[in-house]
């Protein structure tokens, strides 16, 4: 072999090393390790709270008899696919190795007190806990340090933000849950001016008028399923009602804000007011006009 041939392997090989250093986002490999696997024993069965804690507050998740609320920082049904997401999430962590074991780099993966930290009880006691710490070099590698300990794994699978929600998303935003197949029956008021539609013989109707069934499709299926998009915790006073529809027990009552363009929106079966745009809002807030159209 010539030795000009070697040279260049070997300026190659350097080379390579070198933009491999290059390429390492600085002080953030202080190790490697072979050790990986489920980073936590959780039964997720016997899961009945939940708290996360990171730099912009406190949330607490509980389960009371089957359905899971928020007690921390205040009172709120959850959304009970968002919480049963989350303790498969725990459940499921793998750690794809060691990064790290110096308590003088947490920082840099922001598994210290910048991180968030997840606790997970069963029947009332802790049973996990571990900060979850910046995302790695993908959007779904997550550092993670289990508490107690110095090392800072990377864990697959795991978007940081996944763990770092607003309130608001753990929170349950459905106002009305309704078969739809049981809606026979919409009524609608508006100030003074009141209508009902209803199905007879498979026909929507309101009087003598046919609804347009691509219309009366759509606020069906709103209303069945009609979901908030924020919540208003500081009504003091009821707002003047502008629309309301019944549907069977049910009334829900809209009443419009100009300076927000948006619907502050409540149903009789709950205290609760919350935010709707008006797009949403418009799915099912019909006049007859909008319902009757051209079908007669």
């Amino acid at each position: 072999m010539k030795r000009s041939t070697v040279i260049l392997g070997v300026v190659f090989l350097v080379l390579l090393a070198l933009a491999f250093l290059v390429l390492q986002k600085p002080g953030e490999q202080s190790r490697s390790s072979a050790a990986t696997g489920v980073l936590l024993q959780i039964d997720s069965l016997a899961v009945d709270r939940i708290e996360l804690k990171s730099p912009t507050g406190h949330i607490a998740l509980e389960k009371k008899g089957a359905e899971w609320y928020v007690t921390q920082p205040l009172l709120s049904h959850a959304d009970q696919a968002a919480v049963a997401s989350l303790i498969g999430v725990c459940r499921d962590l793998r750690s794809t190795g060691v990064v790290s074991s110096r308590p003088d780099k947490r920082g840099i993966f922001q598994v210290d007190s910048t991180g968030t930290r997840v606790t997970v009880y069963e029947k009332g006691a802790p049973v996990a806990s571990f900060v979850v710490g910046k995302a790695g070099s993908t959007y779904s590698d997550t550092y993670v340090r289990l508490a107690g300990s110095n090392d800072v794994v990377l864990v697959s699978g795991l978007p940081g933000d996944r763990m770092n929600r607003p309130l608001r998303d753990w929170r349950d935003r459905t106002i009305t849950k309704i078969p739809r197949e049981s809606i026979k029956e919409i009524g609608y008021q508006y100030g003074d001016t009141a209508f009902v539609a209803a199905l007879k013989d498979s026909v929507w109707m309101i009087g003598r008028d046919k609804v347009q069934p691509s219309v009366i499709n759509g606020v069906l299926n709103t209303l069945s399923s009609l979901q908030a998009d924020d919540f208003a915790d500081s009504v003091a006073v009821a707002p003047k009602v502008t629309a309301q529809i019944a549907v069977g027990a049910e009334q829900v009552r809209f009443a419009f804000r100009k300076e927000t363009g948006k619907y502050l929106v409540q149903a009789s079966s709950s205290p609760q007011w919350y935010v709707v745009e008006s797009w949403r809002a418009n799915d099912v807030l019909k006049r007859k006009k909008d319902l009757v159209g051209t079908a007669r």
